[in-house]
Formats: C-alpha cells, sequence, structure tokens
C-alpha cells in the first residue's frame, strides 16, 4: 500500500492556508494545519475541514512549537503561509512583524535543520518585496525595493530561505505570489473590505465603504490558482523561486467599478468615502507580474479572470450577509 504524502501547513486558517488544504485534501495527501494557541480559534475558513486535517498547536515566534509541530507530523513538505501579513498594521507594529514574518521564517528553517530529516519547504514571499518597481512588469530577476515594514520582513525571510537552500542543500522554494483574494479574504484587507461594503449597501445595511488611495494598482489573481502553483513549485526535481501573477494590474477604482456593477450600481462616487488612516507612508503605486518562468518550467497559468474574482466575492457576501 503506497504511502500518504503528508504535509505541515503553517497560516492554516489563513486564505491561503485553507485554499491549500482543500487542494491537497484532493490529491490525497496527510494534512497538518498549524495554529496558534488562543482563547477562541478563528476556524471561519477552515471549519469544513475540522474532522479531514489534524490540527496543532505553534507559533513562528517559539522555535521549540515548530519542532514538536514537525514531530507530530513528520511531514514531507512543509508550507510556511502564516505571517502578520497585513501591510497597513505593519507600520503600527514593525517590530512584532519583524519578528513574525522575517524571523518566524527562519525559526520554521532551524527547526527543519534540527529536525535532520531532508522535506520540501514552500517560504510564501510576496509581490511587496518589489514595492517602487524598477521593472515592470517583475520576474525573479527583477531587483527588490520593499516600500513597508511588512516588505522588508518579507524581503529577509525570502533570502534566508534561499541562503538556508545554498547553505545546507535543503529543497527550498519560495513563490513570490503576487495580490491574489477570494471570499475567504479577511475583512481588514481592502479587496474584501470592497466587497463586504458593496454587498452592505446593496442590501440596505450600510451606505458608503471609507477607503485610502484609489490610484493604487494591483495585480489581482484568484488564491485557488495560486495555491495550485505552491504544489508545483514542490513536485519539482530541483527546488527554484518562482513569480505566481496574471500579467494584468487594476486599479482600486476599476475593482470599486466591477463590485458595483454587480448590484446594479454604475456611478458610485456618493457610496465611497476616502480616509488619510488608510493612506501608506509610502505608498506603493503599481505592482504586476512576469508569471512566464512559472508557465513555462511548471506549466502554470491563471485560470480566473478579474471580473470574475471580483464578482465571486461580491456575491460570496451578499449571500452570507443574507443568511
Amino acid at each position: 500500500m503506497k504511502t500518504k504524502k503528508r504535509a505541515l501547513i503553517t497560516g492554516i486558517n489563513g486564505m491561503d492556508g485553507s485554499h491549500l488544504a482543500d487542494l491537497l485534501i484532493e490529491k490525497d495527501y496527510e494534512v497538518f494545519g498549524v495554529e496558534r494557541r488562543s482563547s477562541v480559534k478563528n476556524r471561519k475558513n477552515t471549519s469544513h475541514l475540522e474532522g479531514k486535517i489534524t490540527f496543532l498547536t505553534g507559533d513562528l515566534t517559539d522555535q521549540n512549537s515548530l519542532f514538536r509541530c514537525l514531530k507530530n507530523s513528520n511531514p514531507h513538505e512543509v508550507y510556511n503561509l502564516a505571517a502578520q501579513s497585513f501591510v497597513g498594521e505593519s507600520w503600527n507594529t514593525p517590530e512584532q512583524t519583524s519578528d513574525v514574518t522575517g524571523l518566524g521564517a527562519l525559526r520554521m528553517l532551524e527547526a527543519i535543520r534540527e529536525y535532520g530529516r531532508r522535506l520540501k519547504f514552500y517560504q510564501a514571499s510576496t509581490s511587496e518585496l518589489y514595492g517602487r518597481m524598477v521593472e515592470n512588469p517583475a520576474k525573479e530577476t527583477t531587483p527588490f525595493y520593499p516600500r513597508s515594514p511588512y516588505g522588508v520582513a518579507k524581503l529577509y525571510a525570502h533570502w534566508i530561505t534561499k541562503n538556508y537552500r545554498e547553505s545546507y542543500d535543503m529543497f527550498n522554494v519560495s513563490g513570490i505570489l503576487f495580490n491574489h483574494e477570494s471570499e475567504r479574504r479577511g475583512l481588514e484587507f481592502v479587496t474584501r473590505k470592497i466587497s463586504n461594503g458593496v454587498a452592505k449597501i446593496s442590501l440596505g445595511l450600510s451606505d458608503h465603504i471609507s477607503l485610502g488611495n484609489l490610484d493604487s494598482k494591483r495585480d489581482w489573481g484568484y488564491a485557488p490558482d495560486y495555491v495550485e502553483a505552491m504544489w508545483l513549485m514542490m513536485q519539482q526535481d530541483n527546488p527554484d523561486d518562482f513569480v505566481i501573477a496574471t500579467g494584468e494590474a487594476y486599479s482600486i477604482r476599476e475593482f470599486l467599478d466591477v463590485a458595483f456593477e454587480c448590484v446594479g450600481i454604475n456611478n458610485w462616487n456618493q457610496y465611497v468615502r476616502q480616509d488619510p488612516r488608510f493612506m501608506r507612508p509610502a505608498e506603493v503605486d503599481v505592482l504586476r507580474g512576469d508569471y512566464s518562468k512559472a508557465k513555462k518550467e511548471l506549466g502554470w497559468e491563471p485560470r480566473t479572470d478579474f471580473k470574475t474574482l471580483v464578482s465571486n466575492m461580491v456575491k460570496s457576501d451578499i449571500n452570507f450577509l443574507k443568511e
């Protein structure tokens, strides 16, 4: 009888973690999800996975807890998706962001090294590494220029992953994923703030949405498509890093256009207020990625277009609020 592959996922209760767990279960993996100890478990995204995966308690700020998770799961693959991932919050808590997002990756790599068994490691890198883009679209060889404490912390995590790969002959890969969203995105993120706000306005539960810069542009993809790229990176014979993107960039205004169109509103100006509190100290004006390497070497392409992504999120929030 063939042994099932085992995967350990940090950040299991986040958007990416839950979508990745869904994918791996489809592929007949035994899945272990790492969640922090708290008085109330936040399993909104993973309630459907209870009984299908094993939840373990661990924290990226505690290396011993990560080592115990490795011992309890004995995985073939480790996906490090946990982080303080809200860019706006990283200016309020730069030290904590650096500890969790940056040094957290180091602690996991050290735990794997001490564990002593060769396994595959995936690090969730980000398009925020590029920040003030010096090349558009950005590819794997584009110089990094992060513009937030979050981006700087992720840059450390990205380079320490590469450093351990080269220093200790570890199978470490980094996925430089551009913005990707889904119905499971947290409410503090601008895309979900919009989809949830539009849903509330359409149902008469609110009269406006408060947002920051409406002119910044992002390369938005669909999270279920992107977790497949993570898995594909881990199935290669040799470890490498890949940009995952759609190659197209849309502004917040264009996101609003599509979202409000879903509820029959063509002119949304009266429903949107710009709030200085949501402006970044150092703005990233545009992020757009070149996924040609992933297409060539992984056979990966995005399947979900921008309008479908936005409408999926709005419809999901309307249904959720109705229930």
